[in-house]
Order: structure tokens, then sequence, then C-alpha cells
């Protein structure tokens, strides 16, 4: 039964406090208790009737509270026959942990309360028992190992009549019902794991519910086994459970076409069930990619060592039946760079990074996890490096028309992981040219790196940057520290801008128009309405002062960048 059904009932004299969002929770059971720690006790689901006996000041409430949070109860009832009123620090410690709170009139006995959701929860599982006994026994023998997760919706269509999809956290379609008809757009799959991302940042427990377009999903997270959910904000778990920024990233998630608000405990659990058996596939699916990780991590060492070129072709060779199976030649190669980096340094970022990139570097018109065998991934501090393969057909074109293009995959994952990153997080992305050799692969990790500090420097949580962005030096700018961009400034224009303080020479704009005519004298001196000779006797006064060359490359380039940085 709901929390809601509880306050719907009058004989019951319950009065609500605080928690009016998650009055869809369900109710498993009832216990009464004044113990200062009860949670050897619960289960979790449970609805806790309590006279209070245990608060002997104000901060007492706040470690009661947080061990039933911690214990998963649906909600906290207090009697008001001891203190009348409930006190304050209570209200306070149950809306800080998301912890419905009802008041329980003094002329209601606790047993009275007890009794009612007795019988009701009893009731509901009575009636339908057999048949999720049933069903669970089918999907169990018919689930994952026998054709993945589309058997187990299969079942979910034809037994309960029920639209599902498996989605990634960035809302790529992994898998659908046979049954399920067409299957869902992509704008819609994004915008379903945008709602979950957010709503697990929330710290809202699951099913998430979301209308869309005028149709209602119910969101169930799959997460793998050991998984346990995480502390509600998004910081710290409470003791041994991780923290949800560790999976967020990348946990799956199971979208059903109805509302479970409305649910009887039976098919929820039912709905559980199905989240466990395909997390098994997710499972999996993890166990493979260890080898293809540990390819990734062997040639990236091999690279940032400076290991022989040979010696990386050879373990390319190896990597390459790996990842293309039945590839008759050789791939070409791109690399794709990630950094995931959350406020306040407690989440490490590499291995959320990797999790993250496995997941993302799938073409999104592609459907099942089997795409993203595809893809070895390394990580090395808070940095995730991405090693994919190109069919050498793909890539004929240095892969300028084919391969990951960092616009296109911004365009597919910005919003959904933008939710996920909710205020404390953000993602950057750098993505390098095909390479055709080994010899090309430590030039396009570093590309990649560098085309990522040019994400970095935008504003945004999800930033992404190719290769071809960084044909300009200007947009490595901000990546020079301060202190060396005023020190270098400094050299080269003060000695000018003194010069025009004392004489009103114009020196700096003079310099500024040379460089835009490319040195041209004519140009230059038409532009700033003046005699050549004039020019030249300014030009000349900016050698003497600064000691450089305007007729030199190297010369005009450095006063260049630092007009550009002053």
């Amino acid at each position: 039964m709901r929390l809601r059904a509880l306050l719907d009932t009058d004989a019951l004299g319950l009065r609500l406090l605080g928690g009016e969002d998650e009055l869809d929770r369900s109710v498993r059971g009832v216990m009464t208790t004044d113990l200062r720690d009860p949670s050897r006790y619960l289960s979790g689901g449970e609805l806790v009737l309590t006279g209070l006996a245990w608060r002997r000041d104000a901060t007492d409430s706040e470690p009661f509270v947080r061990l039933l949070a911690q214990a998963g109860v649906a909600a906290l009832a207090a009697g008001e026959a001891e203190l009348g009123d409930i006190p304050d620090d209570l209200v306070v410690a149950c809306a800080r942990h998301r912890l419905p709170l009802f008041a329980v009139h003094e002329s209601v006995a606790f047993a009275t309360i007890t009794e009612h959701v007795v019988r009701q929860v009893s009731g509901e599982r009575a009636g339908d028992l057999a048949a999720v006994v049933d069903r669970h026994r089918r999907m169990m023998t018919s689930g994952p190992a026998g054709g993945g997760p589309d058997v187990v919706l299969d079942l979910l269509g034809s037994d309960l009549d029920l639209r599902a999809w498996v989605l990634s956290p960035t809302g790529r379609l992994i898998a659908g019902s046979k049954v399920s008809g067409p299957a869902l757009p992509a704008d819609a799959c994004a915008r379903l794991a945008a709602e979950h991302l957010a709503a697990t940042r929330t710290g809202r427990r699951g099913p998430h519910r979301v209308l869309l377009d005028g149709t209602t999903y119910s969101l169930f997270p799959i997460r793998s086994w050991g998984h346990r959910p995480a502390a509600a904000g998004g910081g710290r778990s409470p003791q041994g459970a991780r923290d949800v920024r560790e999976t967020v990233l990348s946990d799956w998630l199971l979208a059903v076409e109805a509302d479970a608000s409305d649910w009887q405990d039976e098919r929820l659990d039912l709905l559980q069930g199905v989240t466990q058996l395909i997390a098994v596939e997710r499972d999996r699916r993890d166990a493979a990619r260890t080898v293809r990780r540990r390819l990734a991590q062997e040639v990236l060492e091999l690279v940032q060592t400076g290991a022989a070129p040979a010696e990386i072709a050879a373990r390319l060779r190896v990597a390459a039946p790996v990842l293309l199976p039945g590839l008759g030649a050789a791939p070409h190669w791109q690399v794709v760079v990630a950094r995931v980096e959350w406020e306040g340094g407690e989440v490490e970022g590499g291995p959320v990074a990797q999790s993250l990139l496995e997941e993302i570097l799938v073409d999104p018109l592609a459907t099942g996890p089997e795409p993203s065998d595809r893809i070895a991934v390394a990580h090395t501090g808070d940095e995730a490096i991405a090693l994919v393969p190109l069919p050498a057909v793909s890539a004929e074109h240095d892969g300028s028309e084919s391969g990951i293009h960092a616009d296109t995959l911004l365009k597919s994952v910005r919003d959904p992981l933008s939710a996920g990153l909710d205020d404390d997080g953000r993602v950057t992305l750098g993505v390098s040219a095909a390479v055709h050799s080994a010899e090309g692969l430590r030039g396009a990790l570093e590309e990649a790196r560098h085309a990522r500090r040019v994400a970095a420097a935008r504003p945004g949580r999800v930033c992404a940057a190719g290769h071809q962005e960084l044909a300009s030096h200007v947009l490595l700018l901000p990546f020079v520290p301060d202190d060396v961009r005023r020190a270098f400034t400094a050299r080269l224009l003060d000695p000018l801008r003194d010069y025009d303080r004392r004489h009103r020479a114009e020196l700096i704009p003079t310099l500024e128009a040379f460089l835009d005519c490319d040195g041209s004298w004519t140009r230059c001196a038409t532009r700033l309405h003046l005699h050549v000779n004039t020019l030249r006797y300014r030009v000349g006064r900016i050698e003497q002062l600064t000691g450089r060359d305007l007729s030199r490359l190297e010369d005009k380039l450095d006063f260049f960048l630092a007009l550009r940085m002053s």
C-alpha cells in the first residue's frame, strides 16, 4: 500500500508534517519503537511508529532520523500524546533526510494503525502472489542467458501488457520488447534519461514518474549487483554505501510506459526483479570489458613511455581482432580523451570517465550492448583515454568524413549528462583525427588531450572539442598561466605603452594595424592615413624599443599573441 492511502484514511488520525513529494512510497510493514537505535530490527519499507520516548533533547532527532533513512523505512509517524506538538527539530531532521513525517493524534492508538496496515498489506500480497512467483520463475529461466534483455522485456509485454525499454544514461536505446510497438524516438529517450539522472542526483527513490508529451513513464534504475542507493543530493553516502556520483553517468535505466505510483507491491517487486535480471546482463558485459581495458592500458603505456613504433604496432595487431572481429585489414584509430571532475574531489574521476566513455562512444543509431565491445578504454588519474578502431574503408578520408566527431558526440550527450552532473560536476571531451599507423598514435593522444583542454576553457557542464579546432594557436592562449601571460605582454608592450604615454605617438595602434595588414606598408599607411615614411619611422621605433624585428615571422607572432593576451 501507499503512504498516500494512509493519509486519506480519516480513522487513522494522521497529519502530514513533511515529505509530500514522497507519498507514493510503498509500505511493506509497520513497527512501533522508542529505541534510540532501532535499525537492527528494520528491513526497509516500514512505517515506524514512535511515542518519542527516545528523545531527551533537540540533538537526538538528527541521529535517530538518519538511522531510519539509512535503513530505508517508508515514513515516520510520531504520537502527540507524550509532548503535544511534534518538536521542530524532528521536522527539520526528517526534511533533511527526505523522510515523510506524520503526526498521530493523541486519540488514536498505535495498535489501530498497525492493524490497518497489516490487514491492507497482507490482503494485497495474497491476491497476486502465485502469479508473481510464476513470472519470476519464467524470467529467471528465460532471461538474459537465453537472449539478453529483450527476452525479459518481451515477457513484460506479453504477460503484463507493458511497453518497456532499456536506456543508457545518455538515452541510447539498448533493448526494447518486440511487442512494444515502435521504438521510442531518440529525443524522447534522451529526455527520459535526463529526467532519470536528475531524479537520481536529488536522491529520490525509484521508480521516477515522468510525464512526456502526454504519456506517463515510470523509470526504474538498473544497478549492478552490490550497488546501493547513495545519499540524497549526491554527497557522500551512508557508511557502507557507494557515492551516487560513481555510477550515475553510466548506469542503465528501465523505462516503462505506465504510471507505477498506483501499483501494488507485488507488481513493483516484479519490476524490481526485472531490473535485477537486466543487471546480470550488464555485469556480464562489464566483465567482458576487462580484456579490452587491459589492451587499452598496455597500448597507452607503450605510447606514453616512448616505445618503438614497431612494438606499438605489434600490440595494436593483437587488439584489432578483439575489437573488430573478422577484420581483414589493419584498422585506423582515433583517440578520445575524457575528464570527469566533481567539486570537493571526493570521487575519483578516472573510473567514472572510463565507464562514461564506454557508454557514449557507440553509434547513437545502434541498439544492443554489442557495439560497445569495439571500444577499449583505459584510465590514468582523473583522465580516461579511449582507443577507437575504425575500419580502413571508413577512414579513407583521414577521418574527416567518418569516425567520431566532437560536435556530434556533444550534441548526443550534453543534455542528459548535464542533468546527471547537477551543479557539482563537469565533463570535458577531446577527439583526435584518425591515424593510420602506430607512428601516429602518440600525436593523436596529444591532439585529443589538447582538444580536451580547449573544451575545458569553455563554459558549460559538458563540453567537447575536436582536432579541427586546434588549427589556430589563439585557442591555446587560455592554457597559459596568468603570471606567464602578464610577464610576456609586459616585456613586449610596456615599452611601447610608456612611449605612447609620454609622446602620444600611437605606437600600439600602429603595431595592431601593421599586423592586421600582414606587414603591407602601403595598405597599413592607407588605413592609418599616414605617409609611408611616417609609418616606417613608427615601426622602426617599435623595433628599437623592443629589440624585435617585424620582418621576422617569429617576432610578428610574438607581438600578435601579446596583443591578444593584453
